[in-house]
């Protein structure tokens, strides 16, 4: 998690609750947030990948872009085709720098009158002032605090919702429509990042407390924490901003060139287009693997990668113990020439070299409402 600071942490308007059902809170993004409940953190996984998992993600920034032509204005920051998207659709996409970098990876929600925008909260501030600076003249930037976000996930969360949101039943993978859920007025997308069927919903803060009692009332329901989140996107094979993507990386080399979309390609016209495109083209130097190291034992970020002479090729950029796996797991850049499925690797541990491979992502299959 983060270090303290001497600036005080924020709370989100369901911190009582968390305190309430035991949570140990911790640092994170300048927020105080449950890293995770009585339950435990492998618990809490296992608890998600099974039924369902209810999450407090309202630090992240949720953002409305409205003017004449708002996915025009978006897409002078982004590489992914916004204007293609029909209302009530959503697309992953990055904010690029000039040199191809990411800045950070976001969400966009195509709705009848503006966009929906959830950026993270790490980079949240920094995300509205290059909006509001990028767009100037183009469209107008609101960020939306008076919400918070919750997140249900687990192939229980579709029935749960079904009872208190008969309409987001109608909802497949990626797409969103407003509607009450237990009688609130929401906005819901069925979307998240734990690799499971599930939602998002972002309700009025000072009715978060309620919609969050309601839906950790149903039996299929716990609510958790930040660890069990962290487990369950590792072992999905999504990156987390400022581990496995950066300033430092560019969308090729993590291995989601399939957000960059054809007409992007084609056209150019986003920031870092020309070494984004030529990459495209050409191939990076280096890429996103995911690994698996022999034994119990993980490798946490940070740990070189060493190719079989022991020279150091990379470093790992996430790693843990995947819960559902059973077993350790981790991801990093490692040169091309590495990258293939079923290549020899080491991670260096406590000065000792765990055997380990490069294996396909994600670790565990994801399990979206497709449709």
């Amino acid at each position: 998690m983060q270090e303290q600071s001497d600036t005080p942490l924020k709370r989100t308007p369901l911190y009582d609750q968390h305190v309430a059902c035991g949570a140990k809170m911790v640092p994170f993004a300048g927020y105080e947030m449950p890293v995770q409940y009585p339950l435990g953190i492998m618990a809490e996984h296992r608890h998600t990948r099974a039924q369902a998992g209810l999450f407090d993600v309202s630090h992240m920034g949720q953002v409305r872009v409205t003017g004449a032509d708002p996915a025009r204005a978006i897409e002078s920051l982004v590489p992914g085709d916004i204007q293609a998207l029909a209302p009530g659709r959503m697309r992953y996409t990055l904010f690029t720098n000039e040199t191809g970098g990411i800045l950070d990876d976001l969400i966009v929600t195509r709705r009848a009158d503006d966009l929906f925008v959830v950026v993270n909260a790490d980079c949240k501030e920094q995300d509205f002032a290059h909006m509001q600076a990028g767009m100037a003249g183009d469209a107008t930037v609101e960020m939306l605090d008076d919400r918070a976000l919750l997140a249900l996930q687990g192939p229980a969360a579709a029935a749960v919702l079904a009872r208190h949101a008969p309409d987001s039943g109608s909802l497949v993978f990626m797409s969103a429509a407003a509607m009450p859920v237990a009688g609130i007025d929401c906005f819901v997308t069925r979307s998240g990042y734990t690799g499971e069927d599930g939602f998002e919903i972002s309700v009025p803060a000072d009715r978060a407390a309620d919609l969050f009692g309601v839906l950790t009332g149903e039996a299929e329901v716990e609510p958790i924490g930040l660890g069990a989140r962290d487990s369950l996107r590792l072992e999905a094979g999504l990156c987390l901003y400022g581990h496995d993507i950066d300033t430092t990386t560019t969308p090729v080399e993590a291995g989601l060139s399939w957000a960059i979309n054809k007409r992007r390609r084609e056209e150019g016209g986003f920031p870092g287009a020309d070494v984004i495109l030529k990459q495209l083209a050409d191939g990076p130097s280096r890429r996103r693997v995911g690994i698996r190291p022999e034994g119990r034992a993980p490798a946490r970020e940070g740990a070189d990668i060493v190719d079989k002479d022991g020279a150091v090729v990379g470093k790992v950029t996430s790693g843990g113990f995947g819960p559902t796996v059973e077993g350790p797991i981790a991801m990093g850049y490692v040169p091309v020439a590495l990258a293939a499925p079923g290549t020899p690797v080491g991670l260096v541990v406590r000065g000792r070299t765990l055997t380990a491979e490069v294996v396909k992502t994600p670790f565990v299959a994801q399990r979206y409402a497709k449709g």
